[in-house]
């Protein structure tokens, strides 16, 4: 069931919102029990391979450019670079790393070259990959899916009315379609949204309205907290309370009864026990490690601490889906096997005697 017809209306899944705590956290954790191991959790680290500079105007987002924040930027990280810290979080009981991009979209570059060069090191790894680089084609699409891509994340953040009071330089459609590129990859969909921006309870649940009206809905939807950014539009935006994600967490683990929810940013303005009922309520994923993108996160042995303590276990890798095959991308073995043919022309040249026969021509001055 991947979709709970009882909630699929915009009325009834506001009902189920509003309905007393204890009452909805026993309903998520009933459906929960039916459709996931309640003790499983899984770990997931996220990787910014590329911070900063992004032309867009996201209300919420210290990356932008166009904002004075004090994140550090840094061009996109090398497939080494991204390698070790895969490692890094894998030893730390992490099971799929999600790599993002501060770009509008993505571009048929070297730099999206070498981004498929990181998942398919990263799927070498034995690790769920996941990406988050913006708007993509259903082209480029393929070409991650074929890499090795897992996962693809790309929020729809709140419903198609307040998406327009938080972002204008990239329409609510503009979304869904790269949602749906994703989807004709045969690629696993992450997408969710935030709250805490100034939204109403009414946006919550249009967003969630948007994913009931898919024909798939996501397999797995991260629910977030905004943690507000010095220099971002949204900087003095009041924290929401945990009670209200506790809430959008068991709301949506009633109504997509099939799909991961994933407890994500703004874990760490939560108290154990907070999480402990949002895991109770059917969140069965977090993103671990001190940060997420750029913004803090609950350091690993934190979260070792806690799942000792709630008794919870990291979940293994590809149980929700086969690992995928990475195969050799024709495009970057075409340039290097160009580059080869290079190399060899260039130490052929220089394997070469100087012709004692050669002499420049002469340039005779007409002045």
């Amino acid at each position: 069931m991947k979709v709970n017809t009882k909630y699929n209306t915009k009325e009834a899944l506001i009902a189920l919102y509003n309905q007393p705590l204890l009452e909805l956290v026993f309903e998520a954790a009933t459906i929960h029990r039916q459709f996931h191991n309640p003790r499983e959790v899984q770990m997931s680290s996220l990787l910014s391979i590329k911070t900063g500079g992004c032309p867009e105007d996201c209300g919420y987002c210290p990356q932008a450019a166009r904002y004075h924040t004090d994140i550090d930027t840094h061009k996109l990280m090398t497939v080494d670079t991204v390698v070790e810290q895969a490692k890094n979080a894998k030893a730390n009981g992490s099971s799929r790393l999600c790599m993002g991009a501060a770009w509008r979209e993505v571009r048929d570059n070297k730099d999206f070259d070498q981004v498929v060069e990181m998942v398919q090191a990263v799927n070498d790894l034995d690790m769920e990959v996941c990406c988050t680089l913006g708007m993509l084609t259903e082209e480029q699409a393929h070409r991650l899916k074929k890499a090795g891509l897992f996962a693809y994340n790309h929020n729809l953040d709140s419903s198609r009315e307040f998406y327009k009071d938080i972002i204008s330089t990239r329409e609510y459609d503009n979304r869904l379609e790269t949602i749906d590129n994703a989807r004709k990859a045969g690629i696993s969909v992450c997408s969710g949204g935030i709250i805490g921006m100034g939204e109403a309870v009414d946006d919550r649940i249009g967003m969630l309205m948007s994913y009931m009206e898919m024909e798939n809905p996501p397999e797995s939807i991260p629910i977030n907290a905004l943690v507000a950014v010095e220099g971002t539009p949204l900087e003095d935006q009041k924290p929401i309370e945990q009670w209200e994600m506790i809430r959008m967490v068991a709301t949506t683990r009633i109504a997509f009864p099939q799909s991961v929810v994933r407890l994500s940013a703004g874990r760490t303005k939560m108290s154990m026990e907070a999480q402990a009922l949002c895991f109770m309520a059917g969140a069965s994923s977090i993103f671990a490690g001190d940060k997420l993108l750029t913004t803090p996160n609950p350091e690993f042995n934190e979260d070792t601490e806690m799942f000792e303590i709630l008794g919870l276990i990291a979940k293994e890798p590809f149980q929700e889906g086969e690992k995928p095959v990475s195969y050799p991308d024709p495009i970057i073995e075409e340039k290097k096997r160009k580059a080869a043919e290079r190399e060899k022309e260039l130490a052929e040249a220089r394997g070469k005697k100087k012709d004692p026969n050669f002499q420049p021509r002469k340039v005779v001055s007409t002045n």
